[in-house]
């Protein structure tokens, strides 16, 4: 599996590199910024995922990001905007231009391997059509789609928040963490997911060798929700 990598610090792209050789990728491609990752991408290169940074010159992330998801060839890439900044309108504006996930600076090694995990073929799991979601919840897709942006924050910051509680032997408190995942899911109508984290639940210890695949489905699955929304939208 190809990875590329873009961003203009070359210390924060070393250490992004390294964090996806560690996850077991070693096929790796670097780009300086977003001009160049695009040449790249013009010329043929076809990863199986990309890790952008947001800010950068001459093309940014979030510019990247657009000019992929208008491009037919390249739409299905899945692409993970980098930044130091995590305020909810910069995380919103991200997943709804197409983003598959956002990490925040310093990176957290769980956080790449759930992007990481998610690409290896994994198939996706059922979930209710988003606009039956909507319906049953009574609100619009501009609603949902916030709902989704939010549920995938929690998503992403839940394998570090229960890896460190039980580390100091808080499980009590990392399964409830885990139960309101499991509740968003059944909310935002991911079926499958759902089940994945009833399961990991029941069990009478929590199995954290488990959960990274677990979330890396549940991630995926919220991302594919919300491009389908967006694509909904744009008929």
């Amino acid at each position: 599996m190809k990875v590329l990598v873009v961003d203009d610090d070359v210390v924060s792209r070393m250490v992004l590199m390294h964090l996806i050789d560690s996850c077991g990728v070693h096929d790796i491609v670097e780009a300086e910024d977003g001009a160049a990752a695009w040449e790249q991408l013009e010329g043929g290169l076809r990863p199986a995922l990309c890790f952008c940074d947001l800010r950068m010159p001459r093309l940014s992330g979030m510019e990247l990001l657009q000019k992929i998801r208008s491009d037919s060839a390249l739409d299905a890439m899945p692409l993970v905007l980098v930044s130091s900044a995590n305020d909810h309108d910069t995380v919103r504006d991200a997943v709804q231009a197409g983003a598959a996930g956002y990490i925040v600076k310093p990176f957290q090694p769980e956080q790449v391997r759930q992007h990481i995990d998610a690409c290896f073929d994994m198939p996706l799991l059922p979930a209710e059509a988003p606009q039956e979601t909507a319906r049953r919840l009574g609100i619009d897709d501009e609603r949902l789609l916030a709902y989704l942006t939010g549920f995938q924050e929690q998503v992403g910051a839940a394998g570090g928040q229960v890896d460190g509680l039980l580390a100091r032997g808080e499980p009590a408190q990392a399964r409830q963490l885990l139960e309101r995942l499991h509740l968003g899911c059944r909310t935002l109508g991911l079926q499958g997911a759902a089940a994945d984290m009833a399961a990991l639940l029941q069990a009478a210890v929590l199995d954290g060798g488990q959960l990274p695949t677990v979330l890396a489905a549940l991630a995926r699955s919220v991302a594919q929700q919300a491009r389908l929304l967006r694509q909904q939208d744009g008929d």
